[in-house]
Parts: C-alpha cells; sequence; structure tokens
C-alpha cells in the first residue's frame, strides 16, 4: 500500500486543493488544502499567508496541510505549525484538521518530518475531527479536546510516546480512533501492553470505531482485544494492514464479543483460505480481502516505508 492520491474528503467536507489566486470554495461543504511542489518557489507559509487575506476566510470550518517542503528547501513542520497558531483568530469556525496530506511521491510516510502538535491543538480546541500523516518528531502533547470525535494518526512507525499520549488523552467525545501503529524498521517500538488503558472500554466511553492497524504485533493485538470489554461497545473493529496470522484469526474467531459487532476489517493479512473463509462465516460484515501469502521469514505491514 501506497499512499497515492491526496485527500479529497475529511470530517465531512470536500478538500479542495487551493494556490494563490483560487477563490474560495463554499465554506458549508469545502475545506482547503494548501501544500507545494518540489519545484514550487513559494514556501508554504507564503501561501497560507495569502489564503488567510481572502473574504470569507473566516467562515471555513476546516484546513488540510499538504507538503510542506520544496526542490531548494524542506520548511520545518514547525514553522507550519507556527503558521497556524498565530492564524487561529483568523478561523474561529475551525473544526477540522489534517496535518500532512502527502502522497509517497512528495515523500515516503516514513520519511515525513512532523513536529509538536501541541500548541496547534492548544490553539483550536473545539476540533471535532484531526487527522496527522508521519510520525517523525510527532508529539500531541497532553491531548485534551473535549469535542474531538474522530482521530486518525498514519504512519509508517509510531512512537510509543505518542501511542501513550492517546492513551492519557481526554478526548470524551471521541467516537472513531484509528491508529497506523507501524514496524519496527521505520520506528514503530510500542507493545501491546501500551494499549492497555483501552482494554476496559472507559477510556473513551462514546468510541464505536477501533483501528488499531498495520502493526508487526497483528495477532498479539487481536488476542487482547478478544475477550476486552470494549469489545462491546464497537461496532467496527479494523486490524487491518498489518501482519495477522491464524494465530490472531483464531482468537478472533473465538470471540463472542466479535459476533456483536457490525463490521470487522482485516485487509492486508496472511490468514490461511481455511481461516478466511470461517472468518468470512461469522454473523458479521467481515473484510478479509487482500490474502497475502504467508512466509514466516517475511511479513510485511502495508504502509512501511
Amino acid at each position: 500500500m501506497t499512499i497515492s492520491e491526496h485527500l479529497t474528503e475529511f470530517g465531512g467536507l470536500q478538500v479542495r486543493q487551493w494556490n494563490p489566486g483560487d477563490p474560495l470554495g463554499d465554506p458549508v461543504t469545502t475545506i482547503h488544502r494548501i501544500g507545494v511542489d518540489w519545484d514550487d518557489e513559494q514556501p508554504w507559509v507564503q501561501k497560507f499567508r495569502a489564503f488567510l487575506e481572502l473574504p470569507g476566510v473566516g467562515a471555513s470550518r476546516g484546513f488540510v496541510v499538504g507538503w510542506w517542503g520544496t526542490e531548494d528547501s524542506e520548511a520545518p513542520a514547525a514553522d507550519v505549525v507556527e503558521a497556524l497558531v498565530a492564524a487561529h483568530a483568523a478561523l474561529p469556525e475551525l473544526r477540522v484538521l489534517f496535518v500532512g496530506d502527502v502522497t509517497y511521491e512528495e515523500n515516503e510516510i516514513s520519511w515525513i518530518q512532523q513536529a509538536d502538535l501541541s500548541p496547534l491543538l492548544a490553539a483550536y480546541p473545539h476540533l471535532t475531527h484531526l487527522g496527522v500523516r508521519g510520525g517523525n518528531n510527532l508529539s500531541l502533547g497532553r491531548l485534551s479536546l473535549p469535542e474531538l470525535r474522530h482521530l486518525i494518526v498514519q504512519t509508517g512507525g509510531l512512537d510509543v510516546s505518542v501511542v501513550r499520549q492517546v492513551m492519557t488523552a481526554e478526548l470524551p467525545a471521541l467516537e472513531h480512533l484509528e491508529l497506523y501503529l507501524g514496524t519496527e524498521n521505520y520506528g514503530a517500538n510500542s507493545g501491546v501492553d501500551d494499549l492497555t488503558p483501552l482494554l476496559d472500554g472507559t477510556l473513551f466511553p462514546k468510541l464505536t470505531y477501533l483501528g488499531l492497524k498495520n502493526s508487526d504485533h497483528q495477532d498479539q493485538i487481536a488476542q487482547v482485544l478478544a475477550d476486552a470489554p470494549v469489545l462491546t461497545r464497537l461496532e467496527e473493529l479494523d486490524l487491518s494492514l498489518g501482519v495477522l496470522t491464524d494465530e490472531g484469526g483464531q482468537a478472533l474467531l473465538g470471540s463472542e464479543a466479535v459476533r456483536g459487532l457490525k463490521k470487522l476489517h482485516l485487509v492486508h493479512h496472511f490468514m490461511s483460505e481455511d481461516m478466511v473463509a470461517r472468518l468470512e462465516a461469522l454473523p458479521v460484515q467481515v473484510d478479509v480481502s487482500e490474502r497475502q501469502e504467508d512466509d514466516d521469514d517475511w511479513r510485511f505491514v502495508a504502509l512501511g516505508e
């Protein structure tokens, strides 16, 4: 799996690329993305400042940060964060934010250099949807967003510090949590024990979708979730994109709570055809597409480099 296209929708709103000279889209239905090309002579921050000068920009309900590097220089992500923080008064209606809508042609996910986003999250305390791509140098700080309903962090390797920040976050309205945990080859260093705060189902009481995916430890994650109280609260469980084998599949198959789900996402896995058939027979919607041939010497997550 590679991320080959930019977002077209996030937070229930259409995403439109914006360049200087373009008009604003309808703020009721549209949010804008600003990014630069490798041969772009105008830096990201300069484009963003031009965006802020547009009439009606204050009605923007969301924003998408695209690639901030250029052919001649890579502006640090901290500059992007600083610019967005400084603009908080100009964007009072901002509720939807994605930082790092970067395709593999612009920069591989494991190469994206992120930043400490805590000043940004403090500047926009009413966010309902937050997405982040890239894990290098990423920090969410002490995460406290009372209105946040949707959190997604996409990485090829997520540092344990960020996992723990999520596991200690104050997100009482959270309904959708999606963590791409990644592979040790690209910096993933968390373990199943780091997910313990999730298991009893009290951390995020409104959670209906849980995605713990793209992991080297997909079997172990399946095993600890199979009998966890949190599973009885969920409508959808997503353990896709990792190295799930029959060991993890058997744990899911034997779980009564799994039978209460509406959907089980297991796309990209290393399970046998027999296990796939048995899971498909469960009385829930199960997606076991993209089966990989199991080879003990080489199993790979879908989104690494």
